[in-house]
């Protein structure tokens, strides 16, 4: 109590001394004084009103709207369709296998089985023991919003597992691989009869396990509806793939450059042609330690010479030379780290200036987030393929096909697939005197014309020899010119609930 009055005593020491009250005819003449001041002014102010208007709101107004740009309305989403009311026989757990562009076609066939079955299926897990060992979830690529949302009304699906299913709760579940290229029959005729024992079938491999061919229309068109409607990258990959685009773009028109020169590449196919007696070993030894890769005594110049290895940089040079391309062209490099480093990319940088990566458009900040991620690197990559004027895949792998069905779906926009077993009997007349540069290039652009620039064409199939067939994913006919595929047919018409 002392300690509260002495703090009291303190603060009323510092307190002014009380204002005197001034008499009320006093304060009534300043205020009547005051209120004439007022009027005045308004007199004054009205009486040069157009002067007023002219100086004072005139300049304002404009000086609003030197730095105020007009506002846009912001579009509003389209609204969710209804989700898909039905009773679910069971929950479908699938592990993706394989890079991106794998795991990507893998996701929209794990859909379609799922709708097909009438299932719950779990945002899949993505593959973190392959060779890139990439720890990225679905959700650090794809909007997993988007994606569970945009296809509420064909399939339920999950974020994540119920714990009372985990492994950490003692469940044990049911696990296999599909048959790979099955049709529709296997998987209601195999596959849903488990879940009238089993309540979770867990998918371990899920690469190529859908059928390129032969499957109802309906089926199809889901395939599609989840590749280019269902699957959005993150909203950070987004944008940061549209600033490359749009640097890109500003600088004129650009190749994008798809060289699968890249180390693990090489170990899996056994490609060393042009590497070192060193280099080879080494992607020799690489190739023996991954147990999945089953192919290990590969000999290399066979292989090449049946069109199964990726061009090297310098002969990237030559095709590109004899495709017509200037010294000038703008191209991008949508590929990771290059075997070899800056020798092996000397050529191709003297020969096209104006060559570039993300890494060079971007602050390293920008990608710091995403650096040591391949699948999101290769994000980028794919969001830049899509765009570019001309794409060109010196291999024919995942990430080739797939973003070549993408421009097939967008409007058949400039897809060079290179026919690599001619052009190894092309490079070696040439190298050896034979063929001269007139006739190299000339032959070079006849073994391109037509479908191998993304002109439209029919899967080939193969009935027998699934393996060999067009991939679906490269070339989705049953799709192309039908952009809306949400709302052009219902499968619950198609296939029995």
């Amino acid at each position: 109590m002392e300690v509260r009055s002495e703090t009291t005593q303190a603060r009323s020491d510092k307190l002014p001394p009380p204002a005197v009250p001034k008499p009320r005819v006093q304060v009534w003449f300043v205020r009547v004084c005051s209120s004439i001041l007022v009027w005045t002014c308004l007199v004054q102010l009205f009486a040069a009103g157009e002067l007023w208007h002219t100086r004072i709101f005139t300049g304002l107004s404009n000086q609003i709207s030197r730095f105020s740009a007009p506002v846009e309305p912001v579009p509003l989403p389209p609204p969710l369709p209804p989700p898909r009311n039905y009773t679910s026989n069971g929950i479908l757990l699938v592990s993706c296998n394989g890079g991106l562009n794998q795991m990507r076609s893998a996701i929209c066939d794990m859909v379609t089985v799922a709708r097909l079955l009438n299932l719950t299926l779990v945002v899949p897990e993505l593959d973190k023991t392959s060779f890139w060992a990439d720890p990225s979830g679905f959700e650090d690529i794809f909007d997993v919003r988007h994606f569970i949302d945009s296809l509420r009304d064909e399939v339920r699906i999950l974020r994540r597992l119920p714990k009372r299913y985990s492994r950490k709760h003692g469940y044990q579940m049911f696990e296999m691989p599909p048959v790979s290229w099955s049709d529709e029959n296997y998987y209601l005729k195999q596959i849903l009869p488990l879940f009238s024992s089993h309540k979770i079938v867990h998918f371990n491999r899920t690469d190529t396990r859908l059928a390129n061919n032969g499957l109802p229309l309906a089926l199809q068109w889901l395939r599609c509806r989840v590749n280019f409607q269902g699957l959005k990258f993150t909203p950070q990959l987004e944008a940061l793939g549209s600033k490359l685009v749009r640097i890109l773009q500003q600088r004129g028109p650009f190749v994008a450059l798809h060289l699968r020169y890249e180390m693990d590449m090489l170990a899996f196919s056994g490609c060393t042609h042009g590497c070192s007696e060193e280099e080879a070993q080494e992607l020799k030894k690489m190739r023996y330690a991954y147990p999945w890769w089953r192919e290990k005594e590969i000999v290399s110049e066979e292989r090449r010479a049946q069109g199964l290895c990726p061009l090297t940089p310098e002969e990237t040079v030559l095709v590109l030379k004899a495709l017509g391309f200037h010294k000038d062209t703008q191209i991008y490099i949508a590929a990771g780290e290059i075997y070899g480093g800056a020798r092996r990319l000397a050529l191709l940088k003297e020969s096209f200036p104006r060559i570039v990566k993300k890494e060079m458009l971007l602050d390293p900040m920008e990608l710091q987030q995403f650096q040591n991620h391949s699948s999101q690197m290769a994000a980028l990559d794919f969001l830049v393929s899509v765009a570019s004027n001309t794409f060109i895949p010196t291999y024919y792998g995942n990430m080739a096909k797939v973003v070549e069905g993408h421009r097939r779906y967008l409007g058949f926009k400039k897809t060079v697939v290179l026919n690599r077993k001619r052009l190894v009997e092309l490079l070696e007349l040439h190298n050896n005197k034979t063929l001269s540069w007139d006739q190299f290039a000339g032959a070079v652009k006849e073994a391109h014309q037509g479908q191998r620039m993304g002109e439209p064409t029919h899967r080939k199939v193969f009935s027998d020899k699934p393996k060999e067939e067009d991939y679906f994913y490269a070339n989705p006919q049953e799709c192309i010119g039908h952009n809306d595929i949400r709302n052009f047919l219902s499968l619950t018409t198609l296939i029995s609930s």
